[in-house]
């Protein structure tokens, strides 16, 4: 997140309390890696401070650059995490079909990224008030376009409301930070999902007791 390691384990610290608080209103299965998502974005924003507190010195280089290649291989894995935690919940086939479409993109993306960073060089430093991360991925453009067609797509095409609107807000997020500042695109989007888990634990609390048959219709 930006301003310091202390604001990234604060972010850290409440997506994991929120997602706590989503596991323990899991009704199904299905429902799982869904809450378990605000936990392990948590746990994302806390690996963020280790980054800060290297780029510091104030801990040691091999756990700072662990950090570095942990924050950009979760980062990279929500176009696969995404698509997979909707339609966990997802009941209309209609939309679960595009889900699905959404999901195989996002596997695609999520592959040639990981391959890219295990193949090339990461970095990080800090870049006025956030931290800018830097990789040697091929085709950046596209895969970054791919990236946020998945996440943001598989939200946009949910029958919930809630993921609907966190879907555009998504996007819009993305679109703002694209514009104001792409060195910090990484790590602020990240911590903006992080804060966005509030939804997952609002569909929780708000969803029925009884399981849904999966639907046809729209």
């Amino acid at each position: 997140m930006c301003f310091s390691a202390e604001a990234d384990l604060f972010t850290g610290v409440v997506a994991t309390s929120i997602g706590i608080d989503a596991v323990f209103h899991v009704k199904r299965p299905q429902q799982i890696v869904l809450a378990a998502t605000p936990i392990l974005l948590g746990l994302h924003e806390a690996d963020e401070a280790l980054v800060w507190w290297g780029l510091h010195g104030q801990v040691a280089w091999p756990v700072q650059h662990a950090a570095i290649y942990i924050f950009i291989a979760f980062a990279f894995a929500l176009p696969f995490l995404v698509p997979v935690a909707m339609l966990g919940i997802e009941t209309v086939m209609r939309r679960r079909k595009m889900m699905a479409a959404f999901l195989a993109v996002g596997t695609l993306t999520t592959v040639f990224m990981l391959i890219g960073i295990i193949q090339g060089h990461v970095g990080a430093s800090i870049d006025g008030s956030h931290i800018a991360y830097t990789t040697d991925i091929k085709y950046s453009t596209l895969l970054g376009a791919l990236y946020v067609l998945a996440t943001c797509g598989s939200l946009l095409v949910a029958s919930s409301h809630i993921f609907r609107l966190l879907g555009l807000v998504n996007l819009g997020m993305v679109i703002l930070l694209a514009w104001v500042t792409f060195t910090g695109f990484t790590s602020l989007w990240c911590a903006f999902a992080a804060l966005a888990s509030f939804a997952i634990a609002i569909y929780l609390r708000q969803s029925g007791k009884t399981p849904r048959t999966v639907s046809a219709a729209a």
